[in-house]
């Protein structure tokens, strides 16, 4: 299992046009992909469940992943949230 901890740096923060970006690239992965934000962990593979995570500019989120290919999906995702899902 490897995790990391990000911030959402874009301004609009987490709304449709990123979580499915974010699902999108998940699904490109065979290990089981989370995202915590403070009590709350959702399937980051789950659209509906990254958009009523509530990520907002700033939110610091905690990627879990765990499998065959965790190193890279967790680096994946990481790029994705700091390129600020390219946006800006």
């Amino acid at each position: 299992m490897i995790e990391k901890k990000i911030i959402v740096v874009n301004r609009a923060g987490i709304h449709a046009r990123p979580a499915a970006l974010l699902v999108q690239t998940t699904k490109n992965f065979k290990s089981n992909i989370y995202f915590d934000k403070g009590t709350d962990r959702i399937n980051a593979k789950s659209i509906m469940g990254i958009i009523t995570l509530g990520a907002a500019y700033g939110t610091e989120i905690n990627i879990i992943a765990e499998g065959e290919d965790e190193a890279a999906a967790v680096e994946t995702l990481a790029r994705l949230f700091e390129s600020k899902f390219e946006e800006e």
